[in-house]
């Protein structure tokens, strides 16, 4: 006979509160053992129908409890902190004016150079991956990045010194 979500309810009031204390003493925190308990009832829930070969179910909720809570402390995300003030987000001068003016100089560049400069420069990518991204091959995006940035550099001026802060 095959576990039905009936079972499942009635496993997991029953477990709660012995699933509760074990991520209590594991995480020292009210708030992180609720979420433990949670997301371990969460896997039970999905593996529920399949536990007919398990012996003993209970067990096995306390195992996948402690997995995931040695899961969770691998993940670098587990350092973050909660706050409720955000930090103040630090402008220089003139950054705005910087931002409009490269705005307005991509603009003026021809859309395949504008999409080389973004793709390469804002985006990170390399090369190879950018020529795949256009069809293109390496040898054209290479020529068609030093072209344009020539074009950027003219247009811009002296503010082209300045977008590295961007």
């Amino acid at each position: 006979m095959r576990p039905t979500t009936d079972d499942f309810e009635e496993f997991a009031r029953a477990r709660t509160p012995h699933l509760y204390r074990t991520a209590w003493l594991l995480a020292g925190d009210r708030h992180h053992a609720e979420d433990l308990v949670q997301e371990t009832l969460a896997k039970m829930f999905r593996a529920w129908r399949g536990l007919q070969r398990i012996d003993h179910p209970p067990a096995y909720a306390q195992t996948v409890l402690v997995r995931t809570f040695i899961s969770q402390r691998r993940r670098r995300s587990w350092t973050e902190q909660p706050t409720s003030a955000l930090p103040d987000r630090a402008e220089r001068p003139g950054d705005v004016e910087l931002r409009l003016s490269l705005q307005q100089a991509l603009a003026e560049l021809a859309p395949l150079d504008r999409a080389v400069l973004v793709l390469r420069f804002f985006e990170d990518r390399s090369v190879e991956q950018v020529a795949l991204d256009l069809g293109k091959n390496a040898g054209a995006i290479r020529t068609r990045t030093s072209r344009a940035l020539d074009r950027l550099r003219a247009v811009l001026g002296d503010d082209a010194v300045h977008l590295i802060a961007l």
